[in-house]
């Protein structure tokens, strides 16, 4: 019996770390595909930048998208990867 819960609390402890780390993916994601969209709408010349925070954005989207297998989403973030890779290469 004693197994049973030690097993249950390592599950839970295992889906609140998991439910930490996605927060963390979302959030920061998100803020940078802001700075991303704003450095773009802007035409301040911080393409390089933009592009870049777009790359890193869509990775921790992707990471998200995994742990809670997501898939169609995690699709979503391989073409914004790619987007932001023609970026990076055509404003460098």
């Amino acid at each position: 019996m004693e197994c049973a819960v030690t097993d249950a609390a390592q599950q839970s402890s295992a889906l609140d770390d998991r439910r930490k780390l996605t927060s963390a993916f979302e959030t920061i994601g998100s803020v940078l595909a802001m700075i991303y969209a704003m450095s773009i709408a802007l035409n301040i010349g911080a393409e390089i930048l933009g592009f870049s925070l777009l790359l890193v954005s869509s990775g921790l989207f992707a990471g998200w998208a995994i742990l809670d297998r997501r898939w169609t989403f995690l699709l979503l973030q391989a073409f914004y990867a790619t987007s932001a890779i023609i970026g990076l290469v055509r404003w460098a």
